[in-house]
């Protein structure tokens, strides 16, 4: 486990993945902080309704105010080439993203294959948070059906570009690669 005190010092794609409220983005905060440089926090949620405006500033005062913030429903690739050469970034989350690009009728497979061939390529090193969503039931409509598979296809994609992989469970992570 890293703590809050170490520090990374090589260029990395660290995937984090789990359930809801497994204490991913906990553990990829502390591992984004753990790297040289000022983090950035690269959000892909989007404020719709009051619920969620309250999940995002809990988040925010949790992070407190030593992170760069950008808030990127899409354009992930265009954000990461902008935040170049700084401290690392977090991606918090990879499934909202994907739901935004299904929303806004994007071909999400070509997006996911884009932002795979950029990732190695980065200097910056990138930690991006998932939703393992297929450890569940089976969905009773093709609409969640198709979303838990591009879920399933986009962690796949992400996880093979990446040089580590972590699980969270109960707050605890298991390394996977």
């Amino acid at each position: 486990m890293i703590s809050a005190g170490r520090q990374e010092t090589f260029m990395a794609v660290i995937l984090i993945t789990g359930g809801a409220r497994s204490g991913k983005s906990r553990r990829a905060e502390t591992r984004t902080q753990a790297f040289p440089g000022r983090p950035v926090y690269i959000a892909t949620a989007e404020a719709l309704d009051a619920e969620m405006e309250d999940r995002i500033a809990k988040h925010r005062a949790r992070r407190g105010a030593d992170w760069i913030e950008r808030e990127v429903p899409l354009d992930l690739v265009q954000a990461l080439v902008e935040t170049e050469g700084g401290g690392a970034r977090l991606v918090d989350c990879m499934t909202l993203w994907l739901s935004n690009l299904l929303h806004s009728e994007r071909d999400w497979s070509r997006e996911v294959t884009h932002l795979a061939e950029v990732l190695p390529r980065l200097r910056s090193p990138v930690i991006m948070v998932t939703n393992e969503v297929g450890l569940g039931i089976v969905p009773d409509n093709a609409l969640a059906r198709a979303y838990r598979d591009a879920a399933g296809i986009m962690n796949q994609t992400f996880a093979g570009v990446a040089d580590e992989v972590e699980f969270v469970v109960a707050g605890l992570p298991m390394k996977l690669k």
